[in-house]
């Protein structure tokens, strides 16, 4: 595995998980050309809504990019479309609760969150439209998950950018053509997930040898295989949580400080994002890798994964750091006209330059446990860096202010990459077996 092998994988990668963040903002630009702004805060507090569930249940595309990845070093075709079959049956179920529960999620959602109410009813609007999406975009985690995991790298990224970009298009025209306004950027959204999902179900098919399909619709059902997988999301699920219960802690705090404070906090998580997305994508290629290693037992490229994972780490967070020295004041007039909100924002500028850092072992080696389906070190190093947060924030005496905050924040993202550094002794015992059939 060369330098060039290992960037060719994570470029389109990088470029898939990076248009996710721009869907919001098309969304937000589409309905902000019309006069009222609650139609900007319906759909605002609709996509938190939905952006929630669907992060609790993004395991679904995790871990079944880890189980394909494996299969496919191991070369086993049978429990390649296993990996396939067994988290497509997951989502069908976990959003068919969704559906059938949608009067009681929507109500309560938008209870807890109690816009005012002309917000209200047009994110209720949103909802009632997109919550029918809800198992197609569970099961549309799945095929990229499965593609990306059989390093059909190209046939993913071509799915991810057709739902982006029939989003953005249906968009303009639902609301800038027709006039439909909220109505039409739910719709817009709906239709994306839906159609991605019969044009990317045959192309997964397509991969699948005849005996494989039909028999990996029965022998999905093994009920020690779907144990392992519950095991292996129940983990992830758990860390969703972390990451929730933080950024839900982080924006509540952050609104006690005052309005300014509130807008620079929410621009810089913005950018925050972007960064993460970017890691995201050689979390992805590690991911791919590790579990090729790990099926394949080829102890070679256990070893070049990880190698790779660090130095390209590394060269992300110069490029992304010195791009955002250079480049702060120009991007943060992007996200707002007001003298006075840009002049909150580079005050608490200066923490972002330090998440690449703090952040880029964290978000990458999480990548290389899933691949190997270690989940447990990335529960436990969430939970354990979720405590780091809550003692910075809870128990020190002094009065909380918003450079606290963000050294709270931080501590949670450097904390994620420590412990996930200590737990990396819990993959020797694969890399043993790996070494047993490289040696033989």
């Amino acid at each position: 595995m060369t330098h060039r092998a290992y960037i060719s994988l994570a470029i389109p990668l990088i470029i898939s998980t990076v248009t996710t963040p721009l869907l919001g903002a098309v969304d937000t630009a589409a309905v902000g050309q019309l006069p009222d702004p609650s139609y900007i805060g319906g759909v605002a507090v609709g996509s938190v809504i939905f952006n929630t569930l669907y992060w609790l249940f993004g395991f679904l595309r995790v871990s079944t990019s880890g189980f394909a990845a494996q299969a496919h070093g191991a070369n086993d075709q049978k429990e390649g479309a296993l990996s396939f079959f067994r988290p497509l049956y997951m989502a069908i179920c976990i959003g068919a609760i969704m559906v059938i529960g949608q009067q009681w999620i929507g109500q309560s959602a938008l209870e807890l969150m109690n816009p005012e109410r002309t917000v209200f009813q047009h994110a209720h609007d949103y909802f009632k439209i997109r919550i029918w999406g809800a198992p197609f975009a569970l099961m549309n985690y799945v095929l990229l998950g499965w593609l990306m995991g059989m390093s059909k790298i190209k046939a993913s990224l071509a799915l991810q950018l057709y739902m982006n970009i029939t989003n953005i298009v249906l968009d303009l025209l639902f609301v800038s053509g027709f006039g439909w306004g909220v109505k039409g950027v739910a719709a817009a959204t709906l239709i994306a997930e839906v159609s991605t999902f019969f044009i990317g179900l045959p192309l997964v098919i397509r991969y699948l040898k005849p005996s494989d399909k039909y028999g990996g619709l029965l022998a999905a059902f093994n009920m020690s295989a779907l144990a392992r997988i519950m095991k292996v999301n129940g983990d992830l699920f758990i860390r969703t949580i972390c990451l929730l219960a933080v950024f839900n802690n982080f924006t509540a705090k952050g609104a006690s400080f005052g309005t300014e404070v509130l807008a620079a906090n929410a621009i810089l998580i913005q950018i925050y994002y972007i960064m993460a997305y970017f890691f995201d994508g050689l979390a992805n290629a590690g991911s791919i890798l590790m579990g090729r290693a790990i099926g394949a037992r080829n102890h070679v490229l256990y070893n070049r994964t990880l190698s790779l994972s660090y130095q390209w780490s590394l060269i992300t967070v110069f490029i992304m750091t010195v791009t955002y020295y250079i480049t702060k004041d120009h991007v943060i007039q992007l996200f707002t006209s007001s003298q006075e909100v840009q002049s909150v924002t580079l005050k608490y500028s200066p923490w972002l330059l330090l998440f690449p850092i703090a952040a880029c072992f964290g978000l990458v080696l999480y990548g290389i446990f899933t691949g190997a389906a270690e989940t447990k070190a990335i529960r436990n190093s969430m939970l354990l860096s979720l405590t780091v947060y809550c003692l910075i924030i809870y128990a020190v005496p002094q009065p909380l202010n918003n450079h606290r905050l963000w050294l709270a924040f931080l501590c949670f993202s450097a904390g994620r990459s420590l412990f996930l550094f200590l737990y990396l002794p819990s993959l020797k015992e694969k890399d043993e077996l790996c070494s047993a059939r490289d040696g033989s």
